[in-house]
């Protein structure tokens, strides 16, 4: 059986292209969005742990580094810093005495509560550009790319 010679692909459908597209529309997002976290007072680091405190609950301190993507000892810095502030609780893990988990106070609820709601509208007037087909369509697409990066290359 023979297969089809593959088709060259134009420089618009270059791997590299797309990686362009996305880093572009990457950076134009979080300039977008980044005004709902300097009204706050937090950081970038400080929002996204709190934010996965939010979603996800108590955590580990170990635990938390990988979901927000920060080294374990920028997530030991940022949780001291969000601690000083009284926005997030350490405490000993009751099943394993080498790991402290991270939660919420109730000030710290208070803020992400306000600062994730108010940056989820904003996110939801930036893509209202998109149709309903084209917001799954490019969910889908993202995912599927996501998940092949995560393989070895060849």
């Amino acid at each position: 059986m023979q297969t089809a010679p593959k088709r060259e692909l134009d420089a618009s459908e270059s791997g590299a292209n797309l990686w362009l597209i996305m880093m572009k529309a990457f950076h134009a997002i979080s300039a977008y969005s980044a005004h709902t976290l300097r009204d706050s007072g937090l950081g970038d680091s400080e929002f996204r742990i709190l934010e996965a405190l939010l979603h996800k609950g108590p955590l580990p301190v170990n635990t938390i580094g990988p979901k927000v993507f920060l080294t374990p000892g920028s997530i030991s810095v940022a949780v001291d810093r969000l601690h000083a502030r009284g926005l997030v609780s350490r405490s000993d893990s009751a099943t394993d005495r080498r790991q402290r988990i991270v939660d919420l106070t109730t000030k710290g609820r208070r803020l992400i509560d306000r600062v994730f709601a108010a940056h989820a509208a904003d996110l939801d007037t930036l893509t209202s550009v998109l149709s309903p087909a084209e917001h799954r369509q490019l969910t889908r697409a993202l995912r599927k790319l996501g998940k092949h990066a995560v393989l070895p290359p060849r």
